[in-house]
């Protein structure tokens, strides 16, 4: 019966709705008008207790139309008849209080002073302004309630228990409970502040603390977990997930402190639980206008422009306002999106889309010279360890020989700066991408002493979310009922987001004065079990229940746990505290990395692959190959 009831009133609201809303302003001033009366009538029908005598029924009908018109202009004065009713709160009461309370004040000097009507009872005008100020807060509580009361109801609502009763937690469920467009309705909140026991936050109540979470979402058939404490850190998002494990639901959040302070209306995006937030450090922010002398009006060149990082410099880069940014891609379809995307929101910037690969030395030579950048990120590689494994002439051709090309043909052009993006596998490397990334990083700093263009390198770990990592892995694989594959239940990572990795290449281009090495500090390694789980939980499904994990062994060339740094290097502090420098004990002699570069290009082009490996091994020490019986060795 009530949901009939519920049905018949939205079918009616649908269909005289907008005829209300186009008289609105109308409806809510005769609405008012006719309280104000119903006012008056009951001051006087309660002073005279129902039994109004000629003589005060003709004082009352003289002095009715003054009463409309006072309290009417009291209500304009105070602005009164533009607050929306569903959302009164206390600053709408305290208005229609003062407004009751002064209209009151000059009826009655009105009433005995202008028109000397003595006999017009005192306690009539104290009575008409009570009742006037509580049938106007009263009929609009009514309607918020009522408004309210139909969505906690409604049956396409969708239960949710809110994590956190702080002021964030109190505004969502205010802003559930008052929009009627929110699909939402709170049934309880957690918290494990124990003063907030048992109270109730717009009559929503707090039920237990965030070790609670499992039972409550079941007692209370929730349909999601919203967490509203845009303050929490990482390890207090941490617990509220493993606390969900088991619960079957999605997990929401509130966007963070900065992102509100920023947008107000931020408030209301309410937004899926992402790993982003459950990073085991905090999430690295930098001063972005200290990069503006840097770029701005500068002709900026990123190779690789349609990999995941290139796109993302790209893209940060043309927030600066460059004079030029070349966007150099041998994938045609990543660089065509690239370039329609920067051209429609960076409309007043030229854009250069330049298809070419980075090892045909004309190519790039063109490039330059057409361009004539006076900024370089070197972005393109290959990057994927098994791929890499089975294909090492590319590895070293692409991630060797392409650097090499675009380096040297910066430093014939006259390039200001040079960025070499590197990675944390090319410290004492196991793999064959690892090693071509270090002979990438030493022949950085070998030119840097070669001419005027400043080399530098960035390094860092596994970026969430790049094309081919494990995230989009693991959810593709989550989309397909499982089962999760991990490759060994100790391996270990580092991660970053994708704009914390393009904030680290930016400022590394800024303080970077020609040979340096910098590394950011990304916390602890993730086990990447536990990434994976955390994904699963985040959809809504319980690990090794909805979805299977199961180990597959690891890859050639892969490691247990990454490095940051080498035993040789020494760890140097930057002007950022999240940044740090590498400062290798033992320079890099340019000799014998020109004679080792030599013997990669001979066995690239006439050897075989394990002659390749071996001439790579004599070019970085530091690199272990991993045959498939040591892969096997580990288990």
């Amino acid at each position: 019966m009530r949901k009939v009831v519920i049905s018949l009133f939205h079918r009616l609201v649908g269909r005289y709705g907008r005829v209300v809303l186009r008289y609105r302003s109308v409806l809510v001033i005769c609405t008012q008008v006719g309280l104000i009366a119903a006012a008056n009538m009951t001051a006087f029908a309660l002073r005279f207790e129902g039994n109004i005598s000629p003589e005060y029924a003709g004082l009352f009908l003289r002095g009715f139309p003054i009463v409309l018109a006072t309290y009417g202009v009291g209500l304009v004065a105070f602005g009164i008849q533009r607050g929306l009713w569903r959302y009164v709160g206390l600053h709408d009461l305290g208005r229609i209080l003062w407004a009751s309370v002064i209209s009151s004040a000059v009826f009655y000097g009105v009433v005995h002073g202008l028109l000397g009507w003595i006999a017009y009872p005192r306690s009539v005008i104290i009575l008409t302004g009570v009742f006037s100020g509580l049938f106007l807060a009263g009929i609009r509580l009514v309607v918020r309630w009522f408004r309210e009361w139909l969505h906690v109801v409604s049956p396409t609502a969708r239960s949710v228990l809110v994590v956190g009763a702080g002021n964030a937690g109190e505004l969502l469920i205010r802003d559930m409970l008052s929009d009627g467009g929110s699909h939402y309705r709170p049934v309880g909140l957690v918290d494990d502040d124990p003063i907030k026991r048992k109270m109730k936050i717009h009559g929503v109540p707090v039920v237990g603390t965030i070790a609670d979470i499992p039972g409550l979402a079941r007692d209370l058939i929730a349909h999601e977990i919203i967490v509203a404490i845009p303050s929490a850190s990482t390890a207090l998002k941490q617990r509220i997930l493993a606390a969900s494990e088991g619960c079957k639901v999605p997990i929401k959040t509130l966007p963070s402190v900065k992102q509100l302070l920023a947008n107000p209306e931020a408030l209301r995006q309410v937004r899926p639980m992402s790993l982003e937030d459950l990073l085991q450090r905090e999430p690295i922010q930098m001063d972005r206008q200290e990069l503006y002398p840097l770029l701005e009006g500068k002709r900026v060149l990123v190779t690789g422009a349609g990999g995941s990082i290139g796109s993302e410099l790209c893209r940060q880069i043309a927030r600066y306002h460059p004079a030029m940014l070349i966007l150099l891609e041998r994938y045609e379809n990543g660089l065509f999106a690239l370039d329609l995307e920067l051209r429609a929101q960076y409309p007043k910037i030229t854009i250069v889309p330049a298809i070419g690969d980075v090892t045909v030395p004309e190519r790039v030579a063109e490039v330059l010279q057409q361009t004539d950048p006076e900024l370089v990120f070197h972005a393109a590689a290959h990057k994927h360890v098994p791929l890499m494994e089975l294909n090492p002439k590319e590895a070293v051709r692409n991630n060797v020989f392409g650097t090499k090309t675009v380096a040297e043909a910066s430093l014939a052009s006259g390039v200001d700066r040079f960025v070499l993006i590197s990675t944390d596998k090319a410290v004492n490397p196991t793999s064959v991408m690892g090693a071509t990334k270090r002979v990438a990083e030493d022949l950085m700093q070998s030119l840097s002493h070669r001419g005027r263009t400043k080399y530098t390198v960035v390094r860092f770990g596994n970026v969430l979310g790049s094309n081919g990592s494990v995230v989009p892995f693991f959810a593709d694989q989550i989309r397909r009922g499982g089962p999760v594959t991990v490759t060994h239940p100790e391996i270990k990572r580092f991660f970053m987001t994708i704009p914390e990795a393009v904030q680290l290449v930016l400022q590394a281009s800024l303080l970077g004065q020609g040979g340096e090495v910098f590394v950011l500090d990304m916390g602890e390694q993730v086990k990447i079990i536990d990434l994976a789980r955390n994904m699963i939980v985040l959809s809504g499904l319980v690990p090794d229940q909805d979805i299977q994990i199961v180990y597959s062994g690891l890859r050639p060339g892969e490691k247990l746990y990454e490095e940051l740094f080498e035993e040789t290097e020494q760890i140097k502090p930057t002007a950022h505290t999240k940044i740090r420098r590498a400062v290798n004990a033992s320079a890099v002699q340019s000799d014998r990395l020109d004679l080792a570069i030599a013997h990669l290009e001979i066995a690239m082009s006439h050897g075989d692959d394990d002659e390749l490996i071996r001439r790579l091994n004599e070019a970085v020490p530091t690199y272990t190959p991993m045959s498939p019986r040591s892969i096997e060795h580990i288990h």
